[in-house]
């Protein structure tokens, strides 16, 4: 069934006992209370499957107020893995962010049959193109415009590499962005859904995209990456497109991943093969529709 079949106050009753979430190669057990992680879901998830209560799940998640005093006064909720608090309280209003940011928490602390690289990864015919990105550079506005120009969405923060094939597997979640980023795609295109914006977060204001029903659809989908795309988004400079030298794409590719040192071995290897698969780029960009015209052109 998908979540999406389901009426906003099914949602929310069911929800509060807990419902399966499949995302990607992961099945999340969800719970809580809290109105807006309802609403949030109810928003950026229906084309998402809902599986029966029962088997496996790879992670049981919660976000709910907290108890005591904080429970009704300024009142916050908290992200439970289990009957563990990886994080401090927030504000009652983050509880849909704090949700997605526990999501990823539990992929990139638990999910070591991946090599996790701290990229987006998009796909277009055929061609699946990383985007690793600072804080700052763009990488979610490009990644956000990508997916609603045609392009497959695989994920938005984390590039799943299996350890087995070396192909990187798919996600397809809601898109953080951040601050300007959130006016910029609404601008960019009129059909982008989001979640409820958050306002005042540790990451400034926040807001999720929802991700297209194509790419939720193929979320089984596998992926041979071609290229590693560093974008960097600069204001007013022109669209430019340059080799970036191996060596050091290894070297980000390796410092920023999740996971790679506790792979040993075998991260090492799966860095190394998918770094020489792959053509490396510097992009500068400051206009969206010069961007997308050089992806285009990059995966003829």
């Amino acid at each position: 069934m998908k979540l999406g079949e389901l009426d906003a106050a099914t949602l929310a009753r069911r929800l509060r006992h807990g419902i399966t979430l499949i995302t990607g190669p992961f099945r999340f057990r969800v719970r809580s209370a809290c109105p807006n992680v309802a609403r949030g879901l109810h928003t950026l998830y229906p084309a998402f499957t809902v599986e029966a209560d029962s088997g496996f799940r790879d992670f049981h998640v919660r976000v709910d107020r907290v108890a005591g005093l904080r429970r009704w006064f300024k009142p916050q909720v908290n992200f439970w893995y289990d009957a563990h608090n990886p994080f401090l309280p927030l504000a009652a209003n983050h509880a849909y962010a704090l949700l997605e940011w526990g999501m990823n928490w539990c992929i990139a602390g638990h999910a070591h049959h991946y090599l996790q690289l701290h990229a987006a990864v998009v796909e277009r015919n055929g061609q699946a193109v990383i985007l690793p990105g600072d804080p700052g550079a763009g990488k979610s506005t490009l990644t956000a415009a990508l997916a609603l120009s045609g392009w497959r969405l695989l994920s938005d923060e984390v590039t799943l590499v299996d350890r087995d094939d070396g192909r990187v597997a798919a996600l397809a979640r809601p898109i953080s962005l951040k601050n300007q980023s959130i006016d910029i795609i609404r601008a960019f295109d009129a059909r982008a859904v989001f979640g409820e914006i958050a306002h005042d977060t540790h990451k400034g204001t926040v807001a999720h995209l929802r991700p297209p029903d194509d790419s939720v659809a193929r979320m089984h989908e596998k992926a041979s990456a071609t290229h590693i795309v560093f974008p960097r988004w600069r204001a007013g400079v022109r669209t430019r497109l340059s080799r970036h030298a191996k060596a050091d794409a290894f070297m980000h590719a390796a410092n920023h991943a999740f996971n790679y040192s506790l792979l040993g071995r075998r991260g090492f290897e799966l860095n190394a093969d998918l770094v020489e698969a792959c053509a490396c780029w510097d992009f500068e960009y400051s206009r969206l529709d010069e961007a997308l015209r050089t992806f285009e052109d990059l995966t003829q």
